[in-house]
């Protein structure tokens, strides 16, 4: 029986801890499944740069991830509902609250876990693992 883990997130500048969720997640079962938020979905912080397609190419090109897809724009839990899977995992420091999730799944007859990727351990201090930091980075230096 193959175990199906779903990532999601917005994935605007690609980084080290991306890349250290993405491989967590994928570790927490045989396929993984990242649904990439769209724009009109990202209320939470600034809205992404790049285009959705654009990110989800790029999320899709890790060897972590099995399949990227793009997330509903009305219903963040339709992708969820049509793949069915038997995790769920969350980055660390993502702004969900894991109970409204597993209310919602509950609610919807998804059953699955909801699980957290740890923060990783950077591998040296000056290492950017946010998009904003990147951004504050690039301003900083260049604007």
């Amino acid at each position: 029986m193959t175990r199906t883990v779903i990532a999601q997130g917005t994935f605007d500048i690609l980084h080290p801890g991306h890349v250290h969720y993405l491989e967590e997640a994928a570790a927490m079962g045989d396929e993984l499944y990242v649904i990439v938020a769209r724009k009109a979905n990202v209320d939470h912080k600034a809205k992404p740069i790049c285009p959705a397609t654009q990110r989800r190419d790029v999320v899709g090109a890790l060897e972590a991830v099995d399949e990227a897809i793009l997330g509903h724009e009305e219903d963040i839990f339709v992708p969820i509902e049509d793949l069915d899977p038997d995790v769920i995992a969350l980055g660390h420091d993502q702004h969900h609250d894991d109970e409204a999730i597993r209310s919602e799944l509950e609610a919807r007859g998804i059953d699955c876990e909801v699980r957290r990727a740890s923060p990783g351990d950077p591998t040296d201090d000056d290492q950017l693992l946010s998009t904003r930091l990147i951004i504050d980075r690039i301003l900083e230096r260049r604007g």
